[in-house]
């Protein structure tokens, strides 16, 4: 029994919670808030909400507005530029995981010199460490997916190179202040409600597999599986039910926290090599494209079996009594929530790209790896990629 379990974010959590923004104790006097590239913080009217929230509390605003669904290195030291050049003392991130993700990375560079590639570890990443602190952050997630709001990790596409990789661990970039407010989540249309739910689910699943796992994370992470299992049909199929969006918002923030004290495994490193390649590829439905697969290689290993009827019954199946019946439970919680089907080719991932994906999973993610609960060789990567291909 080890572990060492540590997030400092005040996290406001609530319907409703954004409200009150202005009323906590800000970490400077000019916000650089950051948003996604598309339309859904203006037309939903988040952002003028989140605006007049940092007026009342007297901080002053500039708006980033260009960060994609699976940020770019280019686009983060944009925005480092952007914040120095208008003099901002902090960042506000308002979206989903890319927003808080991408926020995260523009901090430290707002701080630090050179290229945001300096100081990523694996792959072609400089392995340098910071020098400065990053930028205060506040994170207003208006997602459950990523869990990007309780940790001090984010994740980073390099497009000249096809990487994508983890960026963080500092203290510093744990987020100041969280709001996981679920009334703004309600928008959130019912396909990627499903993919970020399964982010949710995935994350803390691996968790309580991993190496790593501890008796903090486990208690984590059955919680928010227990959540998910019972809430994301739900959510899915009605996004305007209140509870269900308070039950996802609540696992996703634990799955967030789990892997503060746990570790994920290789499927996030197979993941991102996926839309790596394929930039149009939404994170959660690689990795629903990938897990029936993944998760079958381990059930059929035997390495875990108890982890695993742990985890069929946290989702729903009280009468679990072998391994498998998580993978069962893990297709029907997919075929109800209508992405059962779906596939690669349809996001432009060939058969012949399969040996590539497992090598640069391994190149640039390798130390997930090392978290699996028992070694995954190149082959057995490839093999999970073709079983799963469609």
């Amino acid at each position: 029994m080890s572990y060492q379990f540590y997030v400092p974010t005040k996290t406001i959590f609530g319907a409703g919670k954004l409200n009150e923004l202005h009323l906590q104790t800000m970490p400077g006097k000019k916000a650089m808030v950051v948003i996604s590239n598309g339309k859904s913080a203006k037309s939903t009217g988040f952002l003028d909400r989140t605006l007049n929230e940092l007026k009342q509390a007297g901080v002053d605003t500039a708006v980033f507005n260009k960060v994609q669904a699976n940020p770019l290195r280019s686009t983060v030291m944009e925005g480092a530029a952007f914040a120095r050049e208008n003099g901002c003392d902090f960042i506000v991130a308002l979206g989903g995981g890319s927003v808080m993700d991408a926020s995260k990375a523009m901090a430290a560079m707002a701080r630090n010199e050179g290229d945001i590639w300096d100081y990523m570890f694996g792959g072609t990443g400089g392995g340098k460490q910071l020098a400065e602190k990053a930028l205060p952050i506040i994170c207003i997630t208006t997602t459950a997916g990523t869990g990007s709001e309780a940790d001090q990790w984010g994740v980073i596409t390099n497009d000249e190179t096809n990487e994508k990789m983890g960026f963080g661990g500092y203290d510093c970039l744990f987020p100041a202040i969280s709001v996981v407010d679920p009334e703004l989540m309600v928008s959130v249309p019912p396909k990627f409600t499903a993919y970020q739910g399964f982010d949710a689910l995935f994350h803390s699943t691996e968790c309580y597999i991993a190496k790593a796992h501890n008796l903090m994370g486990d208690m984590l992470a059955l919680t928010a599986i227990k959540n998910i299992g019972k809430y994301i049909v739900r959510a899915v199929k009605n996004g305007s039910d209140s509870e269900a969006r308070e039950g996802m918002a609540f696992a996703n923030n634990l799955s967030g926290q789990v892997m503060t004290v746990s570790s994920c495994t290789s499927e996030h490193s197979m993941e991102h090599a996926m839309s790596a390649y394929h930039q149009e590829l939404p994170h959660g439905a690689g990795l629903i494209m990938i897990s029936a697969a993944y998760y079958q290689h381990f059930v059929d290993k035997h390495v875990c079996d108890d982890r695993f009827i742990d985890m069929a019954k946290a989702l729903g199946k009280e009468d679990a009594v072998s391994a498998q019946d998580f993978v069962d439970m893990l297709v029907k919680l997919q075929k109800d929530c209508g992405v059962d089907n779906l596939k690669m080719s349809d996001y432009g991932i060939e058969e012949s790209e399969l040996d590539k994906l497992a090598k640069n999973a391994r190149e640039t993610m390798g130390g997930l790896f090392a978290a699996d609960p028992c070694e995954l060789s190149h082959e057995e990567c490839k093999a999970i990629y073709q079983k799963a291909y469609k």
